[in-house]
């Protein structure tokens, strides 16, 4: 498998992760609820197509953390809400590294 499907395979997953995590929150209003789950949804997406086709020559778990950390960072700071996007991120950026490890390198 190529690291380009590879990484949309993982997006699409951690996207809908990320999207079924969000689902049980409450909303102001139906927009604020899509908005946030569609923001959600992308950030993720992105990060797990990136990972895997990252070129750094480094360990794939220390790529998919720190690009994890990285792209989480812009929303947790904006919506005030830090643990929780940044360990999701790190963690899922961490688990689609170690993926990568295991299956693709």
């Amino acid at each position: 498998m190529s690291r380009a499907v590879f990484g949309l395979i993982c997006g699409l997953a951690f996207g809908v992760v990320d999207v079924l995590i969000m689902l049980p929150l409450k909303y102001e209003d139906r927009r604020k609820k899509y908005e946030a789950l569609s923001g959600a949804f992308l950030e993720r997406f992105m990060l797990g197509l990136l990972i895997p086709v990252v070129g750094w020559n480094m360990n794939p778990i220390i790529i998919g953390a720190l690009l994890g950390l990285g792209l989480s960072l812009p929303t947790a700071i904006i919506t005030r809400v830090y643990v929780p996007i940044i360990a999701v991120g790190v963690a899922g950026g961490a688990i689609i590294g170690l993926l990568q490890y295991l299956l693709i390198t």
